[in-house]
């Protein structure tokens, strides 16, 4: 009945997610999902299932652009303020010659999907930001991470992907209950190794429902999940922006950096870091 490449949603959770099918496994008639829009992986039995129309794809559509768009006036707002703030600091640090030039932080972003990957780039792209992507599987990330650090020696790392609770009656506090957690500690750890101070390579990482204490604990600055929840593909992002676009003599206040994602401190969490943001002079002429 159902095959890799539908789009479905869950009954039992009140269709909340569109997903597409990437496994079906027939003799026990349960599917592997991906969310579309969540960084979510759940399995389901073909009997929670129903298909997506295309009248309700767009509907779900509709409803993220909204959740961009209002991230971004957001962001702009508060980039507008900062922009005027520091209007007058450069005035006063530059008097004699003001020809400065801007240097904001370097990422570096592991992820798992490579849809959401060229979503993420779009977005650093619309917001001024240098950033390399890579598309790596979860479970190849502890791997890769240390040599592709070695690559391009970024100021920001993001690890992500998808990851969700195996099963709810287990023990949440149990990195054996989560789908890729335990691949992105490993992956966190690696990187912590290659760089130890955490203020020069800030980390975000997780997904949906990550094991947010673990991801701390394995040397992250931010992660997901504090409440098990979902978090929406661009919430890296979002964080990456925030430490991208902070002076390097200040401290990230840690609710500012959350209040730019979409899910807030009950998707996302993490410590105070300096952020990235340079001056320079002079510009230059060519």
């Amino acid at each position: 009945m159902w095959k890799t490449g539908d789009l479905v949603t869950r009954t039992s959770y009140g269709k909340d997610v569109c997903f597409v099918i990437v496994e079906v496994d027939e003799s026990s008639e349960t599917a592997i999902l991906k969310g579309l829009d969540v960084r979510l992986m759940a399995d389901a039995p073909f009997s929670d299932l129903e298909g997506v129309t295309e009248t309700e794809r767009e509907q779900f559509q509709a409803r993220q652009n909204r959740v961009e768009d209002e991230c971004l006036r957001l962001i702009r707002n508060r980039r507008s303020v900062e922009f005027e703030k520091r209007s007058l600091r450069k005035e006063t640090r530059f008097q004699s010659d003001p020809d400065f030039f801007e240097r904001p932080g370097r990422v570096l972003h592991l992820d798992g999907d490579g849809t959401y990957l060229d979503k993420c780039l779009t977005m650093y792209r619309e917001l001024g930001i240098r950033a390399v992507g890579k598309h790596v599987s979860e479970l190849q990330m502890p791997d890769a991470v240390t040599g592709l650090l070695q690559q391009y020696e970024p100021d920001i790392l993001i690890i992500t992907g998808h990851d969700g609770v195996i099963r709810k009656n287990k023990s949440w506090a149990d990195l054996g209950n989560y789908r890729n957690s335990g691949n992105f500690v490993k992956a966190v750890a690696n990187a912590r190794r290659h760089e130890r101070n955490m203020d020069d390579l800030v980390i975000i990482a997780g997904a949906c429902q990550s094991h947010f204490e673990a991801i701390l604990d394995a040397g992250a600055n931010f992660a997901s999940s504090p409440q098990r929840i979902m978090i929406h593909a661009l919430d890296p992002v979002f964080i990456a922006e925030k430490i991208a676009f902070t002076p390097v003599n200040e401290t990230i206040n840690v609710y500012d950096v959350v209040r730019s994602t979409y899910t807030g401190t009950d998707g996302i969490g993490g410590l105070e870091s300096r952020g990235k943001y340079r001056l320079g002079l002079p510009k230059s002429l060519y």
